[in-house]
């Protein structure tokens, strides 16, 4: 859960705090456990697709998807399912190409280090971030595949 969402259930005037804190868990669970759809989660289903698409090109048979936030399961799920699986190394990437986001910054990390510290024994590394060299070959390579179908310009 994001931090700025979790320090906005939290009231200002310090009043309740703890409760304040078991209702933004609550709502944090209500929001990862329900129902998704390709209708209502558009980037979920669009991020499986590439999960499974990747999945072959991998030098590994494991591949788990992990959300920050609204989505089940969470990194820390994910992480704690490999980990469960025998796995004693973590390669962690986010689907946000550039730089310059909070939760690829921050939340992410700050996952992953409460992560290092219950599993000392697991090797979690995050890969991240992308080489911008090789994610501007990439867009390149889609504007070029558009060029030369003729497509047009937008």
């Amino acid at each position: 859960m994001s931090l700025e969402w979790r320090q906005a259930a939290v009231p200002p005037n310090g009043s309740a705090p703890h409760r304040a804190e078991e209702r933004a868990a609550e709502l944090d669970a209500s929001i990862r456990n329900w129902p998704r759809h390709p209708g209502n989660d558009p980037y979920r289903t669009g991020l499986e697709r590439l999960a499974e698409t990747l999945r072959p090109l991998l030098p590994t048979d494991r591949l788990a998807v992990g959300y920050n936030e609204f989505c089940r399961p969470s990194i820390a799920e994910a992480v704690e399912g490999v980990v469960r699986d025998g796995a004693t190394r973590v390669l962690v990437i986010p689907s946000m190409l550039t730089p310059g986001g909070v939760h690829a910054e921050r939340d992410i990390p700050q996952a992953l280090e409460a992560l290092r510290r219950a599993h000392p024994q697991v090797a979690i590394e995050y890969v991240w971030p992308f080489d911008l060299g090789q994610v501007a070959a990439l867009l390149a390579s889609h504007v070029a595949r558009a060029v030369d179908a003729g497509r047009p310009h937008g």
